[in-house]
């Protein structure tokens, strides 16, 4: 069941939510924000009842940080992002719903110590840097050789996560998931995977 708070109007739909965010952040939406029925999927998976904390790698304008972060509040979610612009955003809809349990880096995720963190979220953020997708900006590089070395990075930081941590991946390819992460749950046709090490 939802806080009841004066945030509480925002989170009825995605464009409601979306409307947190100027016209030009709300058009990226389809592709590159979290909807709001799985970002709630993910938060109950990733949170249940305990007082962990969560890491968004690649969390853009913080929309599945705000989105888990009010609908499990007993949780911390941190999100991180390497466009600083983008961060301004998620401080900016943070703001606007007095969330107090959820924080935004503006880093690259390999700058980051994963060990401080319970469990993840991962919207496929390397994917930017394949030829011939769907780019946010221009603001920072892009490579294949950036892509294998996120992926690689990430895939080495999970193997030494132990048995219980919890994976989200939404449109992920999956060479980010050590083999010893089994999926319990998936939905949209498997474009959702909740994942647990065992």
């Amino acid at each position: 069941m939802l806080q009841k708070t004066s945030a509480e109007k925002w989170f009825y739909s995605d464009k409601e939510f979306n409307a947190l965010y100027p016209l030009s952040i709300q058009a990226l939406s389809r592709h590159h924000w979290t909807p709001l029925p799985i970002a709630m999927k993910a938060a109950r998976f990733l949170a249940g009842d305990e007082a962990v904390s969560i890491l968004d790698i690649g969390s853009g304008v913080g929309k599945f940080c705000l989105a888990a972060a009010y609908l499990t509040p007993h949780a911390v979610y941190y999100g991180v992002e390497q466009r600083k612009s983008l961060i301004d955003y998620a401080e900016a809809a943070k703001s606007k719903l007095q969330l107090e349990n959820v924080f935004f880096i503006h880093g690259n995720f390999t700058q980051l110590d994963l060990k401080k963190y319970d469990h993840f979220y991962f919207y496929n953020a390397f994917y930017e840097n394949l030829d011939g997708t769907d780019k946010i900006d221009d603001s920072i590089d892009y490579s294949g050789e950036l892509y294998n070395y996120y992926n690689r990075y990430l895939f080495r930081q999970l193997q030494q996560k132990p048995k219980g941590t919890r994976l989200c991946t939404l449109c992920s390819l999956e060479s980010e998931v050590p083999p010893d992460f089994q999926v319990v749950y998936s939905d949209m046709n498997d474009l959702l995977k909740c994942w647990v090490k065992i």
